[in-house]
């Protein structure tokens, strides 16, 4: 971590209490800062409650949004917000709105562009692990065809934030495991809903893929996601538990429900070409916790940057940038929601390693980054009313359709 006049960035950062207020409504983004006067926190729900603060980082004030959630509360549950597939991306109000969130966040890094390979499309399908009430939609990519900034030292595209069974929140890291069983033996599964693969593995798509092309899951490498497609990949239908169909190439279009692709590239596509239209095959995948032994009711991806209390090693301080990030303090009982305001006058944003100190400060005990710049959004619903406002300025002027974000929702 470099040093500036002695003093780390993040060693700088510290709270202020913000004394104006400003929301935004439906697709009314203004590019002005907040404005007008109001009480430090606002209670949306019984358990949840909004404030805004100002945080004095090295680029600058930036702006913070913050939803603190009490996950003891009996009224209050937390859960994956998503459009319904895993290569499909929404606003998060509209997210929010559809599942009748009273506020949520933006997730995980996704498959924004796709520049490297003519022809191929962007899937917007997201990074790394995600589960939806207590469902398994995806998993990792492999860390060379991540988006997003650079992962610190240890971390993986498999870390994930998520709330277990038991209400607590965790950061954890979930791992693909998986078995192709075929009449030539048992294929180890490298993948799960993902727009990438890792090399000379086998894939399976389900219907909670979507309609998206599979055709990215066979480009670049585990190491370079530019490097270019691979020349050797396999596509094997599989319904009621035999072959249905073979192919010379990963295809598209939506996947019926109880039925599975599977994708294989350089070996793992050798291996698929033993099998024929009317091969026995059993697949079966989960995903497994490196830490928590309690089911997640929900788990999404990014990275850690705060972990008992302490910074990760090698975090950035010198990239600045609007962020958004998630924690949790007192023993995971209370979750952090924070997303920084992207309005011109505090663009500036903070670095990952301010991003860190500040979670720190609101107490947090681990806290975990996710998507950032023209992705961060905050809403929340006022009461009484029956949709969500954003309450930061998206920095795009608009916000961004993104592939998943964190709902809080009340029962009360």
């Amino acid at each position: 971590m470099s040093r500036r006049g002695g003093r780390s960035a993040a060693g700088r950062a510290f709270l202020a209490v913000a004394t104006v207020f400003g929301v935004l409504t439906g697709a009314a983004l203004a590019g002005a800062g907040p404005a007008g006067a109001a009480p430090a926190a606002r209670r949306i729900a019984p358990g949840v409650t909004y404030r805004q603060f100002d945080v004095d980082a090295a680029a600058g004030t930036a702006r913070a949004h913050l939803l603190t959630v009490d996950l003891a509360h009996p009224h209050v549950r937390v859960d994956l917000l998503h459009p319904g597939a895993v290569a499909a991306r929404a606003t998060v109000s509209r997210l929010a709105d559809s599942a009748g969130a009273v506020a949520g966040v933006n997730g995980d890094f996704f498959h924004i562009t796709e520049t490297q390979h003519p022809g191929v499309a962007a899937t917007g399908a997201p990074v790394g692990p995600a589960v939806a009430g207590g469902r398994v939609l995806k998993a990792a990519v492999p860390d060379g065809q991540r988006f997003g900034p650079a992962l610190p030292p240890g971390t993986s595209a498999r870390d994930v934030f998520g709330v277990g069974a038991d209400r607590r929140a965790r950061v954890d890291r979930l791992s693909l495991a998986g078995a192709v069983g075929t009449p030539e033996g048992r294929l180890p599964l490298g993948g799960l809903n993902q727009y990438a693969l890792p090399e000379n593995s086998v894939g399976a798509f389900t219907a909670r893929w979507g309609d998206a092309s599979r055709a990215r899951a066979v480009c670049g490498t585990d190491a370079r996601r530019s490097a270019p497609c691979s020349g050797d990949a396999y596509e094997v239908t599989v319904r009621g538990g035999r072959v249905t169909s073979v192919s010379g190439a990963p295809g598209g279009g939506a996947i019926p429900a109880g039925t599975t692709v599977l994708v294989g590239r350089e070996e793992g596509a050798r291996r698929l070409r033993g099998l024929s239209v009317g091969d026995p095959v059993a697949v079966t995948h989960t995903l497994t916790a490196a830490s928590s032994r309690v089911p997640y009711r929900f788990a999404l991806g990014g990275f850690p940057v705060l972990r008992h209390g302490r910074p990760l090693p090698g975090l950035d301080d010198a990239t600045a940038a609007v962020r958004t990030a998630v924690g949790f303090r007192r023993g995971g009982r209370q979750m952090l929601l924070l997303a920084l305001d992207g309005s011109a006058d505090y663009r500036t944003g903070l670095t990952v390693a301010e991003e860190a100190a500040t979670m720190r400060s609101l107490g947090a005990s681990d806290a975990f980054n996710l998507d950032g710049g023209g992705s961060t959004e905050l809403v929340a619903r006022d009461a009484d009313a029956d949709a969500v406002t954003v309450r930061n300025h998206p920095s795009g002027g608009a916000e961004r359709p993104v592939p998943n974000g964190i709902g809080v929702f009340s029962t009360a």
